[in-house]
């Protein structure tokens, strides 16, 4: 086998020939791998999370709004939460946060080293003069402080939407565990403020002083005269008293026409019963009958007249005797006159009583018209009720319009009122929330030793190797005997091995002379 087609054993080859090369670069990167987390300066990550429930849309002007829902609210969209995301990282909002905490005493960073060293005096020196003699105004060193600070804490600051959700994640990175969660949680409550200035349409306290007493006064007053208008009316609810009148109005026109019938009918049978008594008193003494037998009928129960009814019987029985007997006796005789007479005192008592009843029928006609005059005129005084209470009941819906009018406003007012008037209020009526609250973390994101030393070993040995490899690429001296043969075209006849003992290391173990023997050889 030809020695260069075996790639490990030439690995191997350039690898064990090259050995203090490897090692040196492979000691000097783990070197630097161990010292590399003690001299990078530590940051914590501080994460917060804000959800945004909806967006807010203002419907009209707070200085003509009389209705309650004055703003509107709607789920946010890609582009609100995006907007919400630039009002979180805006270099004013990080600018206020961090001038807030320095006059608190909680912000406290001091100068870089290159900034003492150069920025200072370069400002001083050369910046500064130049600027006041073209005339410009120099600037305070507090101010490019602030300005530097505003810079580096936008620069720590990342604010990003969670995908497919309203949360907005923010992750800042800073040196002081401490201040940076100061520093995330002012951000945050600014964010709250500065978004529902940004969204409310607020006014001075005394405009709505002055709004409430307003509608206070005119409440009262519109109060007042509803409450007038019900006394002049006398009723508590017209609408209810009205109810109870159409249905007694019901009621009478039921009656009424039962009785308008019923006088109809009495009208009729009456003028009947006159001529057929008129007819009865010329009639004949044989003719005995009655067209009419005064028979009541109720609930389909006919209720006839006993009196009638036994007078007319024996006045029929008179007439049939009688008639039976003229066939025996004369006309003209005794027993027949007698039965004459009985007849005749029979019959008009039959017609008195039939008199009777008739007077009785008119009585009663007059009753009926009296009844159905009274109850025509409580229908008439039913309706003029109602048409009285229908105008109380419509100026009473005006006003209880203009009452719920100013009800509403009132309410929106109020409620605007009170969202202006403190901290707490103002954010319990936004509709974004801190959905995760920042705290101090204990163990610093960055650096990581656990990560740095296997990667920078790992990186230091597979640097080696390649500058091994390139160091190999770039030598051609004759490493083995088969290069002879393949770059001369020569035999080999003889190879000579260096004979060379190794040299050991003389000193103790685990020692620094012997680390260093070790390290040079």
């Amino acid at each position: 086998m030809n020695p260069k087609e075996n790639y490990l054993h030439e690995f191997f080859r350039i690898f064990f020939a090259n050995r203090q090369w490897v090692k040196r670069i492979f000691l000097a990167f783990a070197v630097i791998a161990l010292v590399l987390p003690l001299m990078l300066r530590q940051s914590y990550d501080i994460g917060a999370e804000v959800i945004v429930q909806s967006k807010k849309l203002s419907q009209s002007d707070t200085n003509t709004a009389l209705a309650q829902e004055t703003d509107k609210f709607i789920p946010p969209s890609l582009a609100d939460m995006e907007t919400e995301s630039n009002i979180l990282r805006s270099p004013t909002l990080i600018r206020q946060t961090i001038s807030q905490l320095r006059e608190e005493g909680r912000y406290q960073v001091e100068p870089g080293v290159m900034d003492k060293l150069l920025f200072h005096p370069l400002r001083e020196h050369v910046l500064d003069p130049l600027r006041s003699a073209l005339g410009n105004k120099v600037e305070s060193a507090r101010d490019t402080q602030l300005d530097a600070l505003t810079e580096q804490a936008t620069k720590n600051l990342k604010v990003e939407t969670l995908p497919g959700s309203n949360v907005i994640s923010v992750t800042y990175s800073f040196g002081d565990a401490a201040q940076g969660t100061a520093f995330v949680s002012q951000l945050l409550d600014n964010y709250l403020k500065n978004r529902q200035d940004l969204q409310s349409n607020e006014l001075p306290q005394s405009f709505y002083e002055q709004k409430k007493l307003q509608y206070q006064a005119r409440l009262d007053d519109l109060e007042s005269k509803r409450l007038a208008l019900l006394e002049t009316a006398g009723s508590s609810d017209p609408k209810e008293e009205i109810t109870f009148r159409l249905n007694a109005i019901n009621t009478e026109e039921q009656a009424l026409n039962q009785y308008r019938d019923r006088l109809l009918q009495s009208q009729r049978w009456l003028d009947y019963l006159k001529s057929a008594l008129t007819a009865a008193n010329s009639a004949k003494m044989n003719d005995y009958s009655f067209p009419f037998t005064f028979t009541t009928t109720v609930d389909n129960v006919a209720f006839e007249d006993r009196e009638i009814k036994q007078l007319g019987e024996q006045l029929t029985t008179q007439v049939s005797r009688y008639g039976n007997d003229l066939a025996v006796f004369q006309p003209n005789s005794e027993p027949m006159q007698l039965q004459r007479e009985q007849i005749s005192r029979s019959r008009q008592q039959f017609l008195k009583v039939v008199d009777n009843r008739i007077q009785e029928r008119e009585k009663d006609l007059t009753v009926v018209q009296e009844v159905i005059g009274q109850k025509t005129q409580r229908i008439g005084e039913f309706k003029g009720r109602i048409h009285q209470l229908q105008e109380t009941m419509s100026k009473a819906r005006q006003l209880d319009t203009e009452i719920d009018a100013l009800h509403k406003a009132f309410f929106t007012y109020t409620q605007r009122y009170e969202e202006s008037r403190g901290q707490g209020q103002l954010d319990n009526m936004s509709n974004a929330r801190i959905l995760s609250a920042p705290y101090q973390p204990t163990e610093a994101a960055f650096p990581r030793p656990m990560l740095i030393i296997p990667f920078g070993l790992l990186t230091g040995l597979l640097l080696a190797i390649a500058l091994v490899y390139v160091r190999e690429f770039f030598d051609h001296r004759f490493k083995h005997p088969a290069q002879i043969g393949h770059e001369l075209g020569l035999p080999v006849l003889l190879v000579i091995n260096d004979q060379t003992p190794e040299h050991t290391n003389p000193y103790k173990q685990w020692t620094l002379p012997r680390l260093w023997h070790w390290v040079r050889n």
